[in-house]
């Protein structure tokens, strides 16, 4: 018994005061790691630097990375240039509904191939996955033809209802349901449970992880997108901040320095949703990994 106390007392002293070489490696994995983070934000924190900068010192030598004189006003001037408030709502509007649309689609088509059986399930899931393989510029102008046709152009829905439906995250759903016990849907079902019932008040609340990974997948993807919305908006009223931002682009100094304050104001959603998401968003992703 006292050994084992003398042990323990030991192991806290080491833990209190850790050897030389150990402490000198911590600080050489800090140093590491901050050089690390510097060299990955580096374009972030000079699109900043560059945005509260002067446009009479952009091509100035000597305030090539830290400005000499700080201004806020491109952040102010950039909503005067352009309707940027417009594309950030637009843009907010279609990421939401897009990520929306696609957790629903995506729970229910788990759930349609985890529990229940019909034929040709297998067939319909390998055939839904192997879109995954088709890349999207192949049918971007057989789906423009379509919307058109269909008088779609210029309004929020065509930039919506193409993105409905996600392979990618009924794939991650199905994954995260191999481990989901199917004594749990058959107790319900012995209770009187319906399926919509089971799968929003019993399945969803388990499946938190993967919709959070699904959620911020879809959302970034929906904000982030550029070709299709260049392709089917022509107003300013349907433009998403994407396409807008590429509007301000010029050749004067000033339209420069406002372009990269747009773009800094339009990565704050996004970036904001990966940092509060990004636990959930790997726990989702490797939720389905391991089996047993």
């Amino acid at each position: 018994m006292e050994s084992v106390l003398s042990q323990d007392k030991s192991l806290k002293k080491e833990q209190a005061n850790p050897p030389r070489g150990k402490s000198k490696n911590r600080w050489w994995l800090l140093i590491l790691n901050v050089i690390m983070w510097l060299f990955v934000m580096f374009p972030l924190i000079y699109a900043f630097l560059m945005a509260i900068k002067p446009a009479s010192e952009l091509y100035n030598p000597e305030s090539i990375l830290i400005p000499q004189e700080i201004t806020f006003t491109n952040f102010v001037d950039v909503f005067s240039m352009a309707p940027i408030a417009t594309y950030i709502k637009n843009s907010l509007i279609v990421s939401l509904a897009i990520t929306a649309s696609q957790i629903v689609t995506s729970l229910l088509a788990g759930f349609a191939f985890q529990f229940i059986e019909f034929k040709g399930k297998k067939i319909i899931y390998a055939l839904i996955l192997s879109t995954m393989m088709i890349p999207g510029e192949a049918v971007i102008i057989s789906q423009f033809l379509m919307v058109s046709s269909w008088g779609w152009n210029d309004t929020l829905v065509v930039l919506i209802v193409p993105y409905m439906v996600s392979a990618f995250n009924i794939f991650l759903c199905c994954q995260a349901l191999e481990n989901f016990p199917y004594e749990i849907y058959e107790a319900a079902k012995i209770d009187g449970c319906s399926d919509i019932r089971f799968l929003f008040t019993i399945m969803t609340p388990l499946l938190k992880p993967t919709i959070g990974a699904m959620a911020v997948q879809s959302f970034l993807s929906g904000w982030n997108m550029y070709m299709w919305p260049l392709l089917v908006t022509n107003n300013d009223q349907a433009r998403t901040v994407q396409v807008g931002i590429g509007m301000l682009n010029s050749v004067d100094s000033q339209s420069m320095v406002l372009m990269v304050a747009g773009v800094v104001i339009c990565m704050l959603p996004s970036l904001a949703i990966f940092i509060f998401g990004q636990r959930n968003m790997v726990k989702g992703l490797t939720q389905g990994a391991v089996k047993g």
